[in-house]
């Protein structure tokens, strides 16, 4: 299927670089000619309500960040959570409220009119080591053929004369889990069953560590990724112990793969307070935090100050600050200054830009960071 052609909206920044080369070098601390430009993307809102993309056809994160122009990255991999998945069906509609099972086979409540919020989950596919044992030999088989990813064409559409980053996903230990549990659920978890909740990281990690064996050595990958949204703003919704007893092990297992194949740099992207278990991440072998959300956390310069160069961090704009208007914009990006200069930081909003941010504002701040990140004449 054909890319949807996408006119930019603004020109690419200047630069002596490739986009491959940038990142490398940004991320390892070494010589650029300029920041990383990327964002992380927009509330789906955001392509209804913001006049620029209505008014230029843009539906998608995809095509918005084509719109902008930003500098390119890919990451690619291969099935490591369920396989297959649960059929996503609405169940009934009963007033204002939407009932539907979703591809983790929770049940759960939604606004029938469809706009974008966080569902309240009523029901877990998975509650008891009889839920787990059933759900596991039906959608965690790592001999599933669906598991195999197509070599060729991956391949193809990414050779090794790339001008852009490229990344392989190392999925997720723990963040899934709490998707098929639910939050409350894998609290519960942890304490009733905690040997079914081990048996899933296992799961999980075994998976991983498949996909991993199959893609590395095809691909000189640039960066490894993976999702743990397992944190709030009043820390990890698992205890620090758990994780570094169950959790760590496994990403040790992972990073001794990644590394075998060069690749330097992994990031996760776990939302909301990660300080408490930030060591033990690093421990084993994560060592860049993204989009890093600077409210449920703190500002990025915090972290970095005290982890010094074995941590990096992308993302940490405060959305707050981006919906306040320039003054705020420009205030706020002063602070980033030292830590593009340092190295190790790619500045872009702390998770997706809510539609509360103006158009105006918004292209305010994508031309305010180049002018203080862009080419140097």
């Amino acid at each position: 299927m054909s890319q949807k052609i996408i006119v930019p909206c603004r020109p690419k920044w200047k630069g002596t670089m490739t986009d491959r080369a940038r990142f490398n070098a940004q991320m390892q601390y070494q010589p650029i000619d300029r920041c990383f430009n990327m964002e992380f993307g927009y509330w789906e809102e955001n392509f209804t309500e913001w006049d620029l993309f209505v008014k230029n056809g843009i539906t998608t994160n995809g095509q918005a960040d084509r719109f902008f122009n930003f500098d390119v990255t890919h990451g690619i991999g291969a099935r490591t959570w369920m396989s297959p998945a649960f059929e996503h069906k609405i169940v009934s509609v009963q007033g204002n409220t939407t009932i539907y099972q979703n591809g983790d086979g929770l049940l759960a409540e939604a606004p029938a009119d469809g706009h974008d919020t966080i569902p309240h989950y009523i029901k877990a596919s998975v509650v008891t080591p009889e839920d787990w044992k059933k759900v596991k030999e039906e959608r965690f088989r790592r001999d599933d053929p669906l598991r195999v990813p197509d070599l060729a064409a991956l391949k193809k559409a990414h050779p090794e004369t790339r001008d852009y980053p490229l990344g392989i996903s190392c999925g997720s230990m723990i963040g899934k889990i709490r998707d098929m549990l639910t939050f409350e659920g894998l609290a519960y978890a942890g304490f009733d069953y905690p040997d079914m909740v081990e048996d899933m990281v296992e799961t999980c990690c075994v998976l991983v560590e498949d996909a991993l064996d199959r893609l590395l050595p095809h691909f000189t990958f640039d960066y490894a990724s993976g999702w743990e949204d397992i944190c709030f703003k009043n820390g990890p919704i698992v205890s620090v112990d758990f994780f570094k007893e169950v959790v760590t092990p496994r990403y040790k297992r992972i990073s001794k793969k990644l590394k075998a194949h060069g690749i330097k740099l992994w990031w996760v992207d776990c939302d909301g307070d990660v300080r408490p278990i930030l060591p033990y991440m690093m421990e084993g072998g994560v060592n860049c935090l993204f989009p890093f959300e600077v409210n449920g956390c703190a500002h990025p310069a915090e972290l970095l100050n005290e982890y010094g160069k074995d941590l990096r961090i992308m993302g940490g704009f405060d959305k707050i600050e981006m919906g306040k208007g320039p003054a705020a914009i420009k205030a706020y990006m002063k602070t980033l200054v030292p830590l593009v200069e340092r190295g190790g930081y790619i500045p872009f909003c702390d998770h997706r830009c809510p539609p509360n941010v103006k158009p105006a504002d918004y292209l305010y701040y994508l031309d305010l960071k180049e002018q203080m990140f862009g080419l140097k004449a």
